[in-house]
């Protein structure tokens, strides 16, 4: 287990920060159609959590909590759907800062196993699987099993927009 170091900011309890996100969290990959692109799909892994608009602000002190906790991402208000938003989705901090947080201090709810399965889309992004046929592929099949509800494009759809003719 990593050293704390409570000396660089106020101290927020790790295992804290492990519950909230088992409950209140999200591990993420969105699609995005670009046809610049070879492949002509964009792979977005994010990390989250929402907190509906309170009064007192408490909600919105737990997520800078937690940006404090990372050094990293930001926080959002979103009026679509009236949340404050703690938010990652920079590649870099996500595997030095995000990842061995939750590999030290273990989720224990169905989070788990999303977060297995983020983990290993954003290791194969890493290594640039993402950049040929089979490891978008893979990434999709991957990612459609992760938070599964509403999305723009079914996982079907998405695998038949892959740009095959620039291969």
């Amino acid at each position: 287990m990593r050293e704390l170091d409570f000396r660089k900011k106020p101290f927020v309890d790790p295992f804290w920060i492990t519950g909230f996100v088992d409950g209140e969290g999200c591990f993420c990959v969105s699609f995005n159609l670009k046809q610049r692109l070879v492949l002509g799909i964009e792979v977005r892994p994010s990390f989250s959590i929402s907190q509906v608009r309170d009064k007192e602000g408490l909600n919105l002190s737990c997520l800078q909590d937690v940006l404090n906790f990372f050094s990293c991402g930001s926080v959002r208000f979103s009026k679509r759907d009236n949340t404050w938003k703690y938010e990652c989705r920079d590649l870099s901090d996500i595997r030095s800062k995000i990842l061995p947080h939750f590999e030290d201090f273990k989720l224990r709810t169905k989070k788990l196993k999303d977060f297995e399965l983020f983990k290993k889309v954003v290791n194969s992004v890493a290594a640039k699987q993402h950049l040929n046929e089979s490891g978008l592929r893979s990434i999709i099949e991957i990612s459609y099993r992760i938070n599964i509800g509403k999305r723009k494009l079914t996982k079907d759809s998405l695998l038949s927009k892959i740009n095959v003719k620039n291969l």
